[in-house]
C-alpha cells in the first residue's frame, strides 16, 4: 500500500474536526499530522495533541525556513501544516489525515500532489449557525465573520475530488472511511501493479501452454 494525505476541508462549525478525530480513533490506518497555530488554546486543548500552538514570531520564522507545506491566515490567526510532520506520518505506512481550510488544501495539494480532498458540507445554513452558536466562544463580531468567511469558503466545493454531507455524523465518518478505501486501491496507488499483473499473466500463459487438447 502506498500511503497518501487526505485532507477534509469545510466551514468553521460543519464538523469536519470531529470525523477526522473518530476515525483516527477507530482506523489504524491513519496518522494525524498536528498543524500549529497562533491562535489561544481553548479549555481541554492540548500543545502537542490538538495544535503545536506557536507564537506568531515563531510560525513566521518556520514559514521563512519554508517548512510548512501549507499555511494561511483565518479568522486572524495562522495555522500551518510542517513538512516533516506529513512525511513522518506517511514514512510509518499511514495515511496522514488532516483537517486544513480551503485557502491551506490548495497549498498543500501543490506540495503534495496525491492529495485527496475532501469537502465536508453542513446540511443546511440554520444547522452550521446552530453549531457555531452552541460553542459559546464566539462574539457576535466573530460569528459574522465565520458566516462570512463560510460562505466565501464554499465556492471552492469544485476544486475538491469528494463532498461529503455532515447531516448525521456516524454516517458521514462512514463514507469519508468508504472514500479513504477506495481511494487506497486506486489503480495509481498499488505498488508494482504492472509488474504483479504481468507476473499472473506468465504464470496463466505457462499453466495454459500445459494443458493438452483432449488431455
Amino acid at each position: 500500500m502506498m500511503p497518501f494525505p487526505v485532507i477534509l476541508s469545510a466551514p468553521s462549525g460543519a464538523g469536519k474536526t470531529t470525523i477526522a478525530r473518530l476515525l483516527l480513533e477507530r482506523r489504524p490506518d491513519l496518522g494525524y499530522s498536528v498543524s500549529c497555530t497562533t491562535r489561544p488554546r481553548r479549555p481541554g486543548e492540548e500543545d502537542g495533541r490538538d495544535y503545536h500552538f506557536l507564537s506568531r514570531e515563531a510560525f513566521e520564522a518556520e514559514r521563512d525556513a519554508g517548512a510548512f507545506a501549507e499555511w494561511a491566515e483565518v479568522h486572524g490567526r495562522f495555522y500551518g501544516t510542517l513538512r516533516r510532520e506529513v512525511e513522518r506520518v506517511l514514512a510509518s505506512g499511514r495515511h496522514c489525515l488532516m483537517d486544513i481550510d480551503v485557502q491551506g488544501a490548495r497549498q498543500f495539494a501543490a506540495a503534495f500532489p496525491d492529495t485527496v480532498l475532501v469537502f465536508v458540507l453542513p446540511p443546511s445554513g440554520e444547522a452550521l449557525l446552530q453549531r457555531l452558536a452552541g460553542r459559546g466562544s464566539e462574539d457576535t463580531e466573530r460569528l459574522l465573520l465565520r458566516l462570512r468567511n463560510a460562505k466565501a469558503e464554499l465556492a471552492d466545493v469544485a476544486r475538491y475530488h469528494y463532498v461529503v454531507v455532515n447531516d448525521e455524523l456516524e454516517r458521514a465518518v462512514e463514507r469519508v472511511g468508504s472514500i479513504i478505501d477506495a481511494e487506497a486501491v486506486r489503480h495509481a496507488r498499488i505498488h508494482a501493479l504492472d509488474e504483479q499483473v504481468a507476473a499472473l499473466i506468465g504464470q496463466l500463459e505457462r499453466q495454459i501452454n500445459g494443458i493438452q487438447p483432449g488431455g
